[in-house]
């Protein structure tokens, strides 16, 4: 039997398997990590329900990202360089109002 896909994969649109078990992307000598982006409600309930998940995500309630937040949204941009950042990540996929989750290009 296959194992079971985790609830909440699907809204993620970049491919896991770049990333190596620690996070990193990228060549030997050139490994970074990857950060991504993704709305969430504009209320102080999912705020701290994202930051009990995730303390290092960043929020930025006045910018739509690439991603295309709206204004009753707020952007938050998370990293994979973290413990556990599989978990992490899984965690905010699954929240109901998270509708997906693109890799974000810092400019």
């Amino acid at each position: 039997m296959a194992p079971a896909v985790p609830m909440g994969i699907e809204k993620i649109t970049f491919d896991l398997s770049r990333l190596a078990a620690n996070g990193l992307v990228g060549p030997p000598h050139g490994l970074r990590s990857l950060s991504y982006e993704f709305c969430i409600p504009a209320t102080a309930e999912a705020l701290a329900e994202v930051q009990a998940i995730d303390p290092t995500v960043h929020f930025y309630p006045h910018s739509a990202g690439r991603i295309g937040c709206t204004s009753e949204q707020y952007l938050c941009i998370g990293n994979t360089r973290q413990p556990n950042w599989q978990q992490v990540l899984l965690g905010i996929a699954q929240l109901e109002y998270v509708e997906r989750i693109d890799e974000f290009f810092g400019e």
